[in-house]
């Protein structure tokens, strides 16, 4: 038996255990409005408000043989900047002017309320992954109120497990589905602009 055997052995059966357990990932999410917005308002101040509804920070994990391994996590500090930015861009389009927090003018939050990633929990291999974001609008206005939740999905295949820049791509993506379908929503211009 060759001196090199067990060397060559060890080799395949460390790349064989780094296939299957795959590190925790912090993502850093970037989602952007990906429409035209009409304006309605006329620059009146609008109060907007971005919170995070979410019970946990956790998306879920990336699966393989060792999934308690692979978690995927969002915290609140990575994302809840860029979607203020967002809504505050969006609120602009829409004609309005972003106001700090003021008495008797309409107010506007966005919540995030659910950001899951799943993937098979079969198997060695990471081969796909379901990707879904919900964000509910609350609109107050003069007494009046509006409601609207709002979900993106997404399902993506892999080839081999995807690294953090890919699946801080595919969140970004689900996000700014999820935001947009909330300003396309009509309505939340309308009550803005009573």
């Amino acid at each position: 038996m060759s001196k090199r055997f067990p060397l060559v052995l060890c080799a395949v059966v460390s790349l064989a255990l780094t296939g299957c357990a795959l590190s925790p990932q912090q993502l850093t999410p970037q989602p952007k409005l990906k429409t035209e917005l009409a304006a309605v308002g006329q620059g009146q101040p609008v109060v907007v408000h971005v919170a995070d509804g979410r019970a946990s920070p956790d998306l879920g994990t990336r699966g393989g043989l060792y999934a308690e391994t692979s978690a995927i996590s969002v915290p609140s500090a990575n994302v809840l900047p860029q979607l203020q930015a967002q809504a505050e861009a969006a609120v602009r389009l829409l004609g309005f002017t972003p106001t700090p927090d003021a008495r008797d003018v309409p107010r506007l939050t966005v919540t995030l309320a659910e950001l899951k990633y799943q993937s098979p929990k079969e198997g060695v291999y990471v081969t796909e992954a379901d990707i879904a974001a919900v964000m509910q609008a609350e609109v107050q206005n003069s007494g009046r109120r509006y409601t609207g939740r709002y979900t993106a999905t997404l399902n993506q295949r892999f080839g081999m497990a995807p690294n953090q820049e890919t699946n801080t791509r595919l969140v970004s993506d689900v996000l700014s589905d999820a935001l947009t379908r909330l300003f396309k929503d009509p309505t939340i211009g309308q009550m803005l602009a009573e």
